[in-house]
């Protein structure tokens, strides 16, 4: 199937073992280097990385340990004909984080989240690019009066300040969710992303990765927040998924809950070009009731309805929806879509 000059990624944890955050694991685990033979095979050009995903138990590796052994990664992507895409540093599940990374009222824990930051920041390096995304899972309260919002915020700068001053080429997509883990996140959506990204000091260089699931969780329509991000520069990213209701995050494959909402996606993705600015991420996960063998078809299904998406959008006819868009006939757009949509004409 043709790409349209899309590129594609996932991580390493969207082959994963079935977990949720009711049952335990359903499948065997999968070496990262047999994980690895699955990209290309599904149509994929890229990895997406946390700093351990890509240099396992980091935290008691030496700085030259952690700079061979991201070295040793980059042979073994370019190995397969495979790139990374970013490094996000995990800050949500060491105890020291249990009550927040950069806001934590604790200050180890607040330096141990930028001590461990600058690590991903490193290994981002060594695999030859200067791109982070910032999940700020635990940045926000179980309690509200337990932090003020006002210096939670200031300390979530000071750290993206710190990060851009560590390294004068790194470029950080802030990835916003309104909670979980967390009850209340700090950063709920891509405008608060974008309002902290500007106050940096590098404005430049702070942008955002807009998570479809994350949008849903918020009660936004996620191409509404990937359109307000474009029309800024500011999408760098995306993490396309599906999510069925406002429960746990669920990472359901992208389209497999609501077709149009995914449609729209797309159509904003495809008439920015998005193809020209960012890669296409995948954050999906099969559901439980897959066996191993069978646990890697969410992916390829979600990259080929993108795809397939596209092909719709490209062949809309264009002159008619902007003749309803004239006549305001929002009913028989409507129609027109969904017609569109089911492969029906008329």
């Amino acid at each position: 199937m043709e790409k349209f000059g899309y590129r594609f990624s996932f991580g390493p944890w969207n082959i994963h073992e079935g977990a949720d955050p009711f049952g335990p694991t359903v499948r065997p685990a999968i070496p990262f280097t047999e994980k690895l033979k699955y990209y290309k095979q599904l149509g994929f050009d890229a990895v997406q990385f946390h700093d351990d995903d890509a240099v396992p138990d980091l935290n008691n590796q030496s700085p030259s340990q952690i700079r061979h052994t991201a070295q040793e990664l980059r042979k073994a992507l370019e190995g397969e004909g495979l790139v990374a895409e970013f490094v996000a540093p995990r800050l949500w599940e060491d105890p020291l984080t249990i009550d927040g990374a950069f806001t934590a009222n604790d200050p180890k824990a607040r330096q141990y989240a930028f001590d461990r930051a600058r690590k991903a920041v490193d290994i981002a390096n060594e695999l030859g690019i200067h791109f982070m995304v910032l999940w700020l899972a635990r940045e926000g309260t179980y309690l509200r009066e337990s932090k003020s919002s006002t210096r939670s915020t200031l300390l979530l700068l000071e750290a993206i300040n710190a990060l851009l001053d560590y390294d004068r080429e790194l470029r950080i997509a802030i990835e916003p969710k309104p909670n979980e883990p967390m009850d209340l996140a700090y950063i709920p959506t891509i405008g608060h992303a974008l309002a902290l990204g500007s106050q940096s000091i590098d404005p430049l260089r702070v942008g955002c990765l807009v998570e479809s699931a994350h949008a849903i969780l918020a009660g936004l329509d996620p191409s509404d927040e990937m359109g307000f991000a474009l029309a800024f520069g500011k999408l760098w990213s995306v993490h396309l998924n599906d999510q069925n209701g406002l429960k746990f995050d669920q990472d359901r494959s992208f389209a497999s809950v609501d077709l149009r909402r995914a449609f729209n996606q797309v159509r904003i993705l495809d008439e920015n070009h998005f193809f020209q600015k960012g890669m296409v991420g995948l954050d999906v996960k099969a559901i439980r009731t897959q066996p191993k063998e069978l646990a890697t078809r969410h992916l390829r299904n979600s990259l080929d309805i993108f795809l397939k998406l596209v092909e719709l959008y490209r062949s809309l006819d264009q002159a008619a929806v902007s003749k309803l868009i004239a006549a305001q006939d929002y009913e028989a757009l409507d129609w027109l879509i969904l017609s569109h949509l089911m492969g029906a004409s008329g």
